[in-house]
């Protein structure tokens, strides 16, 4: 990464077109002017990926901060999630998400848990519809084995783009990451600095040798006096 790069210009490509980008910001938790301001500062502060869900109940605080932020809908990547109490109300759903946020389509939609534990073939079917019918312009799960990811895949011929899972480097495991890859379908990790030991000295030498070669790289680029 040189000087001029920044983390949130760093993306995944989608399976089925399009990019995500590396850092997001998630909502869980934020209400109210709380959400409001957050997410303005987020954007203020350079994030153009913004997760959000039904069951956070902050949908319209997200949409009034990206309205007045200033920055472009089209270079913000917006994801929001269905609960699983939701089944039978999928367009509904969505509908009122994209209503909440005044905007017309959602960069990502996901399934926020299987379904009374079950791969959900069923409402995957009406994701599929919703992405067939430009609400959505990528659908994927979240919290699913690959067993479940399977299961949906042999129903419809459509894999989710993205499974967007708990995830740290205290909590990898390889068979999880090589099995999403093999299918095409993006991990997404949430709440990383929650489930990490940011102590840890691992983390705390490869911070320490990225800071010596940011510093580094920093005065090389410095122009000379």
């Amino acid at each position: 990464m040189d000087t001029t790069t920044s983390p949130h210009d760093l993306h995944a490509r989608l399976s089925g077109g399009g990019e995500i980008p590396l850092v997001g910001f998630g909502t869980w938790q934020l209400r109210g002017a709380a959400a409001l301001d957050a997410v303005g500062w987020a954007l203020e502060a350079g994030y153009r990926h913004i997760d959000t869900a039904t069951a956070y109940h902050n949908e319209n605080e997200v949409g009034r901060a990206l309205q007045a932020s200033g920055v472009a809908r089209g270079d913000v990547f917006v994801t929001t999630k269905m609960p699983p109490e939701q089944v039978g109300r999928e367009r509904a759903t969505l509908e009122r998400s994209l209503s909440a946020m005044g905007i017309d389509q959602v960069d990502l939609w996901l399934v926020h848990w299987p379904p009374s534990g079950d791969a959900g073939v069923r409402p995957w079917r009406e994701f599929v519809r919703a992405r067939a019918d430009g609400l959505a312009r990528a659908i994927g799960v979240s919290n699913y084995s690959l067993a479940q990811i399977d299961e949906l895949t042999a129903a419809t011929g459509v894999t989710p783009a993205v499974n967007q899972i708990r995830w740290s480097p205290g909590i990898y495991d390889s068979t999880i990451a090589t099995g999403l890859a093999e299918r095409g379908v993006v991990l997404e990790g949430y709440s990383p600095f929650k489930a990490s030991n940011l102590e840890d000295p691992t983390l705390a030498r490869i911070e320490r040798e990225e800071r010596r070669e940011r510093q580094a790289r920093e005065k090389t680029a410095r122009p000379a006096a």
